[in-house]
């Protein structure tokens, strides 16, 4: 009887065993196709970096925000041990593509092939039209499409929890949170004034603020493609470039 027991014990430390060991073999395996998946889209992000000249403000920007996620995304890509953690780098990755569409966009290029949706993104919405509005003293305004006052693009998604449109804005309104974390206690204002009543973007502040706001419309994979046949690169003043340091109130 006691042999039996052994024998017993010594056949389920060996099943264990073996499925640990495949287990590891599978885990492994995820990484590697994640890791080959988000270095594609890395390579694709950092090609599209070095090619390209900005020729005004609104590319300028969108181009460096496009550096700063190839130059995450690789960092990401590096750090990875998971198969989750290397598809958060193509995520960034992603978000680097878009800001590279922008930049085309800015310059009056063809865009270029279409983009993964970003996480968050449908629900974000877009801006469809044009409004300025007084925050804090100061105007800030939402376009479809870039300008001389608009420069600052975000292609939609979640910021520390809340949707942001996707669009063009005079200064890059959601960066405090993007940097800190969290929203200020003026954020939802801000939401309510810039966006109420915008078809694009169909939730209210109160959806903003909780993180269960849903876009009115399915916007697809935004790619920045509005026409700017306005833009005029002759008069444009690249002297008020924001860095995101002095936002406050938010």
């Amino acid at each position: 009887m006691l042999w039996w027991l052994i024998l017993i014990v010594v056949v389920c430390v060996v099943a264990l065993l073996y499925l640990r060991a495949e287990q590891n073999k599978r885990t492994a395996r995820e990484l590697e196709d994640a890791q080959a998946d988000a270095r594609v889209t890395t390579e694709r992000l950092g090609g599209q970096v070095y090619q390209l000249t900005p020729r005004n403000e609104a590319a300028r920007q969108a181009l460096a925000d496009a550096a700063e996620r190839y130059n995450a995304a690789g960092g990401q890509l590096d750090r990875a041990t998971s198969a989750t953690q290397a598809v958060l780098a193509k995520q960034t990755a992603l978000e680097g593509l878009y800001y590279i569409r922008a930049a085309r966009t800015a310059m009056n290029m063809d865009p270029g092939p279409p983009v993964p949706a970003l996480d968050g993104q449908d629900i974000a919405g877009q801006v469809d039209r044009r409004r300025t509005v007084n925050h804090n003293g100061r105007p800030i305004t939402a376009s479809p499409a870039p300008s001389t006052g608009t420069p600052n693009y975000f292609p939609g998604g979640r910021v520390a929890g809340r949707p942001v449109p996707a669009g063009w804005y005079s200064e890059p309104w959601w960066k405090p949170a993007l940097i800190a974390g969290a929203w200020g206690a003026g954020a939802a204002l801000l939401f309510s004034t810039l966006f109420t009543g915008m078809p694009g973007v169909g939730y209210d502040a109160q959806a903003f603020e909780d993180g269960t706001g849903e876009a009115s419309i399915d916007p697809g994979p935004w790619d920045g493609g509005q026409d700017s046949g306005g833009w005029d690169d002759g008069g444009f003043d690249s002297g008020g470039g924001l860095d995101g340091g002095g936002f406050d109130g938010f």
